[in-house]
């Protein structure tokens, strides 16, 4: 009896490690939310000290389709472009790599709801489509065989 306590206590222990290692902390996820948090605290600064207005503004420095720029799609936009470069990261270095559909549909959704207010809809969901359907063909070509 007390041998069948110990047994089923050292397995448990091994089941504890094992997930312990394959979740453990991933310090990619963590640079990736805080660029996010330190990009959006930015824009919103920069929206609150009027640049953003100044960069729209008439005869400012700022591009064109700049104008319709709110800080909330700024954030949006950047958001979906730091996930995206998470995902490079990911498909590149071994070390972090693991699954990136989610994130780069994710990335997809941000990046068209920030654009949304810059250009037309009618534009942005079909090229969100192509970005999607891209994205599930690489995912299939490059997939290893196991």
């Amino acid at each position: 009896m007390a041998d069948e306590k110990s047994d089923e206590k050292d397995r448990e222990k091994r089941e504890e490690k094992t997930a312990e290692e394959k979740w453990r902390r991933d310090p990619l996820g963590a640079i990736v939310w805080a660029a996010i948090l330190i990009w959006a605290g930015l824009v919103f600064l920069a929206d609150n000290l009027g640049y953003l207005e100044a960069l729209g503004g008439s005869g400012a420095v700022g591009p064109d389709w700049f104008l319709g720029a709110g800080a909330w799609s700024l954030v949006l936009l950047g958001a979906g472009v730091i996930i995206l470069g998470e995902v490079i990261v990911r498909l590149l270095v071994p070390a972090y790599r693991r699954p990136v559909t989610g994130s780069i549909i994710f990335a997809v959704i941000l990046i068209g709801l920030g654009l949304g207010n810059l250009t037309n809809w009618n534009l942005i969901w079909p090229l969100i489509l192509i970005g999607l359907g891209l994205s599930f063909l690489l995912r299939g070509l490059f997939r290893r065989s196991e």
